[in-house]
């Protein structure tokens, strides 16, 4: 897309600090680090989000990712990690060009906020939803 931030750092026209490539997949620091390598990783070809990539371009980017947090923890020495991927608008996602963030994790790093304990329980409901996903 002409205007996607991430499209443009694909193609060059904006500077990004790389951590990796491939031909399908381009990984780099995240400007609004939550921690020391926190990592994008996005496609080269412009998806919005998970309801728009075919398969075959979500299993190279599971790739990519793999292959990153292999080299952290090969070079660092990184065992704790998260991997994250927001999908929509009321899911957080903020730049609309599908990426994955990679946020190395430590003891104490205040970023326990992920999960917030909730009152909510939907678990009384686990049948309904499950017969509302199953076909008939």
């Amino acid at each position: 897309m002409e205007n996607c931030i991430f499209c443009k750092i694909i193609r060059g026209e904006i500077p990004s600090w790389k951590v990796y490539e491939d031909e399908h997949t381009y990984a780099f620091f995240d400007i609004n680090p939550k921690s020391e390598y926190h990592t994008l990783v996005i496609p080269k070809k412009h998806y919005v989000n998970m309801f728009d990539i075919p398969e075959h371009e979500a299993v190279n980017i599971m790739k990519a990712i793999t292959k990153i947090i292999t080299i952290y923890k090969e070079a660092i020495g990184l065992i704790n990690v998260q991997v994250v991927n927001n999908n929509g608008e009321h899911a957080q996602q903020d730049v609309f060009h599908l990426h994955y963030h990679i946020v190395p994790r430590h003891k104490s790093d205040g970023q326990n906020i992920i999960w917030p304990k909730t009152k909510n329980s939907v678990k009384e409901k686990f049948d309904e939803l499950l017969a509302a996903i199953k076909p008939n």
